[in-house]
């Protein structure tokens, strides 16, 4: 998609992304087609207008002679830009067809001046005026008629495969119909007489090539120079979205719509931790696939927030996983303005209980350092297990969760249970679960304390069962 001279650009909304070397075969299969066409058409012109002494078919002619060479220089580069990334070029080898781009305008540009000279000249010193045949008609005509597949055909697979070359050629291919009717009305203007038009006409066939090479520099400078590709306010709503994430400063996008690399500065809570900021990571890229197709690399960099509420359950986690250690439940509450933390620590299963009191004391300091208004601290260690560690007694385990599902029944019938699940846990007890429908406008809080009577139910009726956890969602969760 070629850039827009007013600034950045949205890419083009997500679709199916094709290999990156189907990609390139396509763009090469379009440019050799374009190849045999352009060459019909400038040949054609140039026979012609140098046969009956016309400047502006002439001029027209080395215009098409241009489309061809840009078709050559277009089926280089995209074998250059084909190539994978290497210890040279780490970010690939995109940005040649870039540069294929800017030197077909160059090109289009040095064409433009030596016409330029040539009609002032001959507007001066004009020599005896071109003579207009029928065939000059005929080659005007289907010339044109072919340049308009020609530039239909390249801008609809540009589009497709995306690729800013073919949609800058097509661009480029589009000029040829003005430049042709241009020449068109040159040749009635001579027909009738007005010899001086021939140069004239000339020169808006330098100034539609002008335009066109101008365009076509600008856009692949705006590219080498790191313009920006995607629009910031675009994309903030979209990582702000995500969960854990607390605002978004600095947005940079950078290349054509097709490779865009993208870097954000995102700010979330101070103890976040290497593995909580990795999830959030991976949820932002792929919200932002979701929404920009050609994101070839997306940069995330964290920073910590230092304003806002605490999360004192994220801190214990951050602090835990440092020693290798798990935390679970964690109870803010406060009394008299003093802050009481409670939790649920798991420790290697394998380790003495001096062992394990020693290491979960040193998480206590460190949890004490890092909230320094943390007045109480109760922990209770446990066992952590794996699932190799948790048998599963069939008949039992079946018993005990039917068990628990007619307690839950009981104290809530209306509330249809369902999705019950029971697993031997390593300290020879049974964790169950289960879930139940509450209304979509019952307070949240209302919701946990139903939960939590049940759980507490469970547990006291059954102390087989060491952990119970309520799922209350909606009817149609």
């Amino acid at each position: 998609m070629v850039r827009p001279s007013g600034g950045p650009i949205s890419p083009f909304k997500a679709t199916t992304s094709m290999n990156e070397q189907d990609r390139y075969s396509g763009v090469r299969r379009v440019l050799l087609l374009t190849l045999v066409g352009n060459v019909v058409v400038a040949g054609a012109k140039l026979a012609v207008g140098l046969l009956t002494g016309s400047l502006a078919m002439v001029a027209d002619g080395f215009h098409s002679t241009l489309d061809g060479t840009s078709n050559v220089i277009g089926l280089a580069s995209s074998a250059l830009a084909a190539r994978p990334p290497d210890a040279d070029h780490p970010y690939g080898h995109r940005r040649f067809e870039t540069l294929a781009s800017m030197l077909v305008g160059g090109v289009l540009l040095l064409t433009a001046w030596e016409l330029v000279k040539n009609s002032v000249s001959r507007l001066f010193s004009p020599p005896a005026p071109p003579e207009v045949t029928a065939i000059s008609f005929i080659t005007m005509i289907g010339t044109l008629a072919l340049n308009l597949v020609v530039s239909a055909y390249e801008r609809q697979q540009g589009e497709r495969l995306h690729s800013e070359f073919l949609l800058a050629d097509a661009g480029h291919a589009r000029s040829d119909v003005f430049v042709s009717l241009t020449v068109l009305a040159d040749l009635v203007a001579v027909k009738l007489g007005v010899t001086w038009v021939d140069p004239a006409a000339a020169l808006i066939v330098v100034g539609l090539i002008a335009m066109t090479a101008w365009r076509i520099v600008r856009h692949s400078a705006n590219i080498l120079l790191d313009q920006v590709a995607i629009d910031p306010e675009e994309v903030i709503p979209i990582v702000q979205g995500v969960a854990g994430v607390h605002r978004v400063g600095r947005v940079r996008s950078r290349g054509p719509a097709d490779d865009i690399h993208l870097d954000l500065d995102v700010r979330i809570a101070g103890p976040t931790t290497a593995e909580q900021s990795n999830a959030i990571a991976r949820e932002i890229r792929t919200r932002l696939r979701n929404a920009f197709e050609g994101l070839r690399d997306i940069q995330v960099y964290f920073l910590p927030e230092i304003d806002g509420e605490p999360d004192y359950a994220l801190t214990a986690r951050a602090e835990a996983d440092s020693l290798g250690l798990g935390v679970h439940e964690v109870i803010a509450s406060t009394r008299e303005g003093a802050l009481t933390l409670e939790m649920h620590v798991e420790v290697p299963h394998d380790l003495t209980v001096g062992k394990a009191h020693a290491i979960v004391t040193e998480f206590e300091g460190r949890l004490r350092e890092a909230i320094p208004d943390l007045e109480r601290l109760v922990t209770h260690i446990e066992p952590a297990h794996t699932h190799e560690d948790a048998p599963l007694y069939k008949q039992e385990a079946h018993i005990i969760a039917l068990a628990a599902l007619r307690i839950a029944q009981r104290l809530y019938p209306d509330k249809l249970w369902h999705d019950l699940d029971i697993r031997a846990e390593a300290d020879g007890g049974f964790a169950v679960s289960m879930h139940c429908h509450v209304a979509d406008d019952m307070p949240l809080e209302e919701a946990h304390r139903l939960a939590e009577q049940v759980e507490t139910r469970v547990r006291a009726t059954l102390p087989e069962i060491h952990r119970v956890t309520i799922h209350t969602e909606p009817p149609g969760g």
